[in-house]
């Protein structure tokens, strides 16, 4: 029945040979993502040593704020996603969150030191992520073949990865150049994310398909916007497939530690130097960035189950490395290179796998509660990490990280469908008015 709902929604397939290009609009979301991930990025590659180092927080604190932030965008996930879906206002509503994160790198700038001003300004970051998220990664699916989602999710996403590549690198160029001023690094991130809000408002188009029709009785049976929302979401669990996928999605968030974390360990087992932790992201971002494309076209061909288990066997890989003997440039090159083998296996690919298994007119409300499945579990993750480290020490807490990421693989394999949909038979998607942007 659900099923039956989405091809109703549907348009007819897209014109024969589109399947072979990358729409506009995937392009110039592509270019905003690039901008505004320089933005964040430049914040993010300094946090760890700001917070652990400069403010002498423990791990147990670092790791509660760090998946606090990430898992307390869950009610603001599924509220963007309705939001986008009811008007069908995915461009709006994404535009709200990138002006979010943008104005949240001025409030670091006036928060000083103080640990809750700094606190307040990365929760609005990441309500702003949380808000964003699930509208442009429902562009990408209505605008793109569903026969080529997996490589329309890749390109994005080496976009992407290229704004993650270059915003540590400047962060560490503002940092030398500047004699370790985090105030430059805010001020700058702060003009790198209007830039993006400014490209999305010019380049991207508004409406990718039909709003979806109110929920008859949500108003009666919640009586707020945050009730239609979950309404609204939870709709997607009436597909098999479709749970199958996010339980599998959170059982490997619940297991997965976070790059904070890896970096942190990176550092202390090869005493790297203070001063070249911030480009300790780069290797995984290169990684991602050379990988995304391909892998997305590989997912394409082969199915999107298995790049994306074989992405967290490489992550299971590098939590090994980090357990081994070995040490030196070795380890730091491959776990790096790992790290950036899992998200190009597994980012875009699981938004490629469960996409085509909703209907258009819940297409961003699905995908923002397949992604606060997975913030939640990695809120989880990151707290219990920390705790264990807290406790433990380092290497007892990350032996039972290990063993938790190959516990929840075994689990997933059982659990993901194997072929939700064929790539030749997936529900069409809603077409984005033709741009002149479109290349082969």
């Amino acid at each position: 029945m659900y099923l039956a709902t989405a091809r109703q929604d549907a348009p007819p397939p897209p014109e024969a040979g589109k399947g072979r290009r990358v729409p506009g609009t995937v392009l110039a979301l592509g270019a905003v993502s690039l901008v505004t991930d320089i933005s964040s990025e430049m914040v993010t590659a300094v946090l760890p040593l700001y917070f652990v180092l400069g403010l002498g927080l423990s791990p147990l604190q670092f790791g509660f704020l760090d998946g606090l932030f990430n898992g307390a965008t869950a009610l603001v996930r599924l509220l963007g996603g309705h939001a986008a879906d009811r008007g069908g206002r995915h461009k709006r509503v994404a535009g709200t969150g990138y002006a979010l994160s943008a104005c949240s790198r001025l409030a670091l700038l006036l928060a000083g030191g103080a640990t809750a001003g700094i606190a307040a300004a990365l929760a609005a970051d990441r309500i702003g992520k949380g808000i964003r998220t699930a509208p442009r990664d429902a562009l990408i699916s209505l605008s793109s073949p569903p026969d080529a989602l997996g490589r329309a999710f890749g390109v994005h996403r080496a976009m992407d990865t290229t704004g993650a590549l270059l915003g540590p690198l400047a962060a560490f160029a503002l940092l030398w150049a500047t004699a370790d001023a985090y105030d430059a690094v805010f001020v700058v991130s702060f003009c790198a994310g209007l830039l993006g809000v400014l490209l999305l408002v010019v380049c991207v188009p508004g409406r990718p398909g039909p709003p979806s029709a109110p929920t008859p009785g949500s108003r009666m049976a919640f009586g707020t916007a945050f009730g239609t929302a979950f309404r609204t979401a939870f709709d997607a669990l009436r597909d098999a497939r479709f749970r199958r996928i996010l339980s599998a999605a959170a059982l490997l968030g619940a297991a997965t530690i976070g790059d904070a974390f890896v970096y942190l360990l990176l550092q202390r087992r090869l005493d790297v130097s203070v001063s070249w932790f911030p480009l300790l992201p780069l290797g995984a971002a290169a990684v991602y960035l050379l990988l995304a494309l391909p892998v997305g076209r590989i997912a394409d061909r082969v199915g999107r189950r298995l790049p994306f288990l074989y992405g967290h066997m490489a992550l299971l890989l590098g939590y090994l490395l980090l357990l081994g003997p070995l040490g030196g440039p070795y380890v730091l090159v491959c776990v790096l290179l790992l790290l950036g083998v899992f998200y190009a296996a597994t980012d875009g690919v699981l938004m490629a796998l469960a996409g085509p298994v909703l209907p258009v007119a819940r297409r961003a409300s699905g995908l923002a509660l397949l992604q606060t499945g997975q913030a939640v579990a990695r809120l989880v993750a990151a707290a219990g990490f920390g705790a264990a480290w807290t406790l433990w020490g380092s290497r007892p807490a990350l032996v039972a990280a290990a063993v938790a990421l190959a516990a929840a693989l075994a689990a997933a394999w059982t659990v993901l469908p194997r072929n939700p949909l064929s790539p030749r038979t997936e529900v069409p998607p809603a077409e984005i008015p033709a741009t002149e942007g479109d290349v082969s």
